[in-house]
């Protein structure tokens, strides 16, 4: 496989795992009620993208006995958590299906999440 065609399979990959929603072992509600959203992702890569969630996993550590670990965003829409998320395993962001509005929440949710590029 050359170069070329290795990081764009490794991100459709990453998102294929997203969306498969197996092997998870991080569960992470966003959102406050009646809009609350239950994300599933995996902890090595919410661990290495975010400083503030490797801040709250390492304070969170899964008991022995625990399967998962439940972060809580109540300060970030569904939507936009949603947006990031795909970024995040996927490595790309088309703002082109999105309004203005969503587009000026993206990087102000970055921001509070601490997310890295």
């Amino acid at each position: 496989m050359d170069d070329n065609n290795l990081l764009p399979k490794l991100s459709q990959n990453l998102l294929e795992i997203l969306n498969e929603e197996e092997y998870y072992d991080v569960t992470i509600e966003v959102g406050n009620d009646p809009y609350v959203k239950v994300f599933r992702a995996h902890m090595v890569i919410s661990h290495y993208h975010s400083p503030y969630l490797q801040r709250i996993l390492s304070t969170n550590k899964k008991k022995n006995d625990e399967t998962l670990s439940l972060i809580k965003l109540p300060n970030v829409s569904p939507e936009i958590f949603q947006i990031i998320l795909s970024y995040i395993y996927g490595g790309r962001l088309s703002l082109k299906e999105y309004d203005v509005t969503n587009i000026i929440k993206i990087p102000i949710a970055a921001n509070e999440l601490v997310f890295k590029n």
